[in-house]
């Protein structure tokens, strides 16, 4: 192999990977990610799988929108304290949203007394609204955020009651209810 086609294989790959890293570069920074949740009608009937623009914001943007507690466990992964969420022993007929960007989350008809502390749902309305991601802060779990924001949830354990023997152990302050029927 010559000096010449040596340098030309070198050159062409050099430049593929220059383009390649420019291209990623312009993704992050340029179009809007997007994501596929299912988006539900006030009744909670799934109306299907939509795309959706990811939700951005910086951390003075989720501030200026977001009560402090709510502030600091969905965008920090802090936890409420068992027993002070206003959610805990609230089992009204509705849905549950994202307080951060309005996803539906859950429905109240999964949602049971864990006797945690901590409202608990068998399964979120939608495995596309909820992301799973490990957690090892205090141990090995597995911690629940929102497809489209990725606000901080709570975790997901294997102790729940049938049909799944899931307990999503959520926090209040990550959520919004509204009674079934009633526009989020």
């Amino acid at each position: 192999m010559s000096f010449v086609q040596t340098n030309s294989r070198r050159g062409f790959l050099l430049a593929a990977v220059a383009g390649l890293s420019a291209l990623r570069a312009a993704d992050i920074k340029g179009a809007p990610k997007k994501v596929k949740i299912a988006q539900f009608d006030a009744f909670g009937k799934n109306l299907g799988v939509v795309e959706v623009e990811k939700v951005v914001k910086t951390e003075a943007e989720w501030k200026k929108i977001l009560p402090k507690n709510s502030f600091n466990i969905t965008r920090h992964a802090d936890t409420e304290f068992a027993g002070t969420g206003i959610y805990d022993h609230f089992y009204e007929d509705g849905l549950y949203y994202c307080i951060c960007c309005n996803t539906a989350l859950f429905d109240s008809k999964t949602k049971f007394n864990s006797g945690t502390g901590w409202p608990s749902f068998y399964q979120p309305i939608a495995k596309e609204n909820v992301i799973n991601h490990e957690d090892r802060s205090y141990g090995v779990r597995t911690e629940n955020v929102c497809t489209r924001c990725d606000a901080h949830l709570g975790h997901v354990f294997d102790d729940g009651p049938k049909p799944t023997g899931l307990r999503y152990c959520m926090n209040s302050a990550s959520l919004k209810f509204v009674a079934r029927g009633k526009t989020a």
